[in-house]
């Protein structure tokens, strides 16, 4: 019973670690990198803080288009218009955060996991800039690397 017990704990652990960002520069670390966004178009960042659930990884979309993946310890950002938008993430059940981005506005959007039946439910969720920041402070860059940044 103790192997039984052992080895489960050690699949967990290992599951875990396999979805975690690993590879990207750190948010604290990237910042000062990451260009400034057009004065005439928002920021929305995504971010996944927890190691919760890590091998589970929805894509992310943004007003119907798919725009990253929901990566535990990973963020990256899009540059959008100002307007109306909705963030889905779906496993077995779709999850939704609707918001307004205005110009020149920086939007934060957490990737929070929550359990569900079969599979964690991964959904997002509009904060504050003042929770968001520490809380990305260490996540990993897992967008597209633009020309001009380099990679640590």
């Amino acid at each position: 019973m103790k192997k039984t017990k052992s080895f489960f704990l050690l699949l967990v652990v290992l599951s875990s670690l396999a979805g975690c960002a690993t590879s990207g520069p750190k948010y604290s670390e990237y910042k000062a990198q990451i260009p400034a966004s057009n004065p005439d178009l928002g920021r929305i960042y995504f971010y996944r803080a927890s190691a919760l659930g890590a091998a589970v990884r929805p894509n992310v979309v943004l007003n119907n288009e798919v725009v990253g993946e929901a990566i535990s310890h990973g963020f990256f950002y899009v540059d959008r218009a100002p307007g109306e938008y909705v963030a889905v993430t779906s496993t077995e059940v779709e999850r939704k955060a609707s918001f307004t981005l205005e110009k020149n506005q920086t939007r934060y959007i957490r990737l929070s996991i929550s359990l569900g039946f079969f599979v964690g439910h991964v959904y997002p969720e509009l904060v504050d800039e003042s929770d968001a920041l520490p809380e990305i402070a260490d996540c990993r860059f897992t967008g597209q690397m633009t020309s001009g940044q380099n990679q640590k």
